[in-house]
């Protein structure tokens, strides 16, 4: 499997490749970067290390040497200025982000390749996607509430002293101020986890406010978000190679479930080697039914926003 990463050179995109590489689950990573030379020094320290690791290509490349890819992911995507608004933000990553998927177009892609989008706002890019690209909802992937899902069962299993691997509990929604926590079906062991000893409703709220808070933290500290994100898109990446029919929550354009269609936000997906596979609306609360309404329409109105070149 060929997978080529749009913003290898950046931090996200030089750590999916870094943990996709690790796995040795595909047999091709392809870095493409607006600044070339940067994505060859990062190729050139990654196929260094190959000997080590697994038996793969890597390289820095371009559109044309892309175009038989089985997986583009997208991780190209730019900062918040100083007294930017978050809508004028939005519509220069639009605008990046159209160009990115005009040169995919353009170089020509096979028709069954698959569209991984991780660049934000993630769940607007996800939607825009599919309709410039013309691919089925299915072959587009938005990396979603991953990341946040992520750091939410890490976080949980950090202050109850739990193994991380045990804690399964979800973040739905948006990947952004709307998303919410799944405490319906949170578990550990299989074992509901708002029964465990210490998880009261003020540690709930307290543990989502600190998830959701978890970007900016990490940018406070270190500048951006990179071993994590790195880690999840690998997981995305692996149930596709694998074709492991995984539930994860990606962001995809939905087709009814929840009641919910045209508008890209993450529910449970199955994940296989043709991407999306299907919508599983497990059984919500209805607090948290409200939420996921809530989401859609806030991702809505942003869409109806943009400002699509």
């Amino acid at each position: 499997m060929k997978v080529s990463i749009i913003g290898g050179g950046g931090r996200v995109g030089s750590n999916a490749a870094f943990a996709i590489q690790c796995a040795g689950v595909v047999s091709e990573i392809q870095l493409l970067d607006a600044n070339h030379d940067l994505a060859e020094g990062e190729a050139l320290d990654l196929l260094h290390g190959s000997s080590a690791i697994a038996d793969q290509r890597i390289y820095a490349g371009d559109y044309a040497r892309a175009k038989d890819s089985d997986i583009f992911i997208i991780t190209a995507g730019l900062r918040r200025q100083p007294d930017e608004s978050r809508l004028d933000l939005i519509n220069r990553n639009v605008a990046l982000f159209a160009g990115i998927l005009d040169s995919i177009k353009g170089a020509g892609f096979r028709p069954d390749a698959l569209v991984f989008v991780v660049s934000n706002p993630v769940d607007i890019l996800t939607q825009l996607a599919v309709a410039r690209l013309g691919l089925p909802w299915s072959q587009v992937i938005g990396l979603g509430t991953m990341l946040d899902t992520a750091r939410f069962r890490s976080l949980l299993a950090s202050e109850l002293k739990l193994a991380p691997t045990q804690v399964k509990a979800l973040i739905l929604g948006e990947h952004g101020d709307s998303m919410f926590p799944v405490w319906s079906s949170a578990t550990c062991a299989g074992l509901p986890l708002i029964k465990y000893p210490g998880c009261t409703p003020t540690f709930q709220s307290q543990i989502f406010e600190r998830t959701k808070g978890s970007g900016a933290e990490v940018i406070r500290r270190k500048g951006g978000a990179g071993w994590a994100v790195g880690l999840t898109i690998a997981e995305v990446v692996h149930a596709i190679a694998l074709d492991q029919r995984r539930l994860l929550p990606v962001s995809t354009v939905q087709q009814g479930a929840y009641g919910l269609r045209n508008v890209a936000l993450s529910v449970p997906t199955i994940v296989g080697r043709a991407g999306a596979l299907a919508h599983v609306p497990v059984e919500l609360w209805p607090k948290e039914q409200q939420a996921l309404q809530a989401s859609a329409r806030a991702l809505r109105e942003t869409f109806a926003k943009v400002q699509r070149a």
